[in-house]
């Protein structure tokens, strides 16, 4: 119903904003994500995603387009609500939270709490695939520090449909066998044919 929501915050606490948008005020859900962006700025824009349920409707709004993309990913989950899918994102950055579940660390994700051992396990099961897939999580996975190459090639193969884990590992094949590449478009090519 609402992608965005632009205005003054009036109210700021690490779970809730009140944000003005031309006199009218809202009450928006945070994360802790959310608000360490936020809390040094009087104005600003949040993506959000309005709940509706018997009860009431609640917002939630995120500073970035993708932590609201993650949220709406975790709530498709079996026995995750909105109220743990925001603890989810305040207990790890959205990029963090989005690897983990690609990597299968049920580990970490077991140290959210209100996540144990089963939920962790249907979290990966029921994401793994879908995050791999999504462009965001790519920049993610680990790149060697400052080898562009390697990093514009990972995002170019997820942006291919490629899922991200399988990316990094054909792109670290194609180095090895092929040192002297220096190019993006042949480590591309080099690392399709390595699939």
């Amino acid at each position: 119903m609402y992608a965005y929501l632009q205005g003054k915050f009036t109210l700021k606490n690490p779970a809730q904003v009140y944000i003005d948008v031309n006199g009218i005020g809202f009450e928006v859900n945070i994360s802790l994500n959310t608000y360490s962006h936020i809390q040094q700025l009087d104005a600003g824009r949040l993506y959000t995603h309005l709940q509706v349920k018997e009860d009431g409707h609640v917002l939630f709004g995120f500073f970035e387009k993708e932590e609201k993309d993650l949220f709406v990913l975790l709530l498709s989950v079996s026995g995750i609500g909105a109220a743990t899918a925001r603890m989810m994102l305040s207990h790890l950055k959205p990029d963090e939270l989005a690897v983990s579940i690609v990597q299968g660390n049920i580990k970490l994700l077991e140290s959210i709490k209100g996540i144990g051992k089963k939920t962790a396990e249907r979290l990966v099961l029921e994401l793994k695939d879908k995050l791999g897939k999504i462009s965001h999580t790519a920049p993610n996975i680990p790149v060697p520090a400052g080898n562009s190459l390697q990093a514009d090639a990972l995002n170019a193969l997820v942006a291919l449909g490629i899922p991200a884990i399988q990316a990094e590992k054909t792109i670290q094949k194609a180095i090895v066998q092929h040192p002297e590449i220096s190019n993006l478009e042949q480590l591309i090519k080099k690392a399709l044919q390595a699939i």
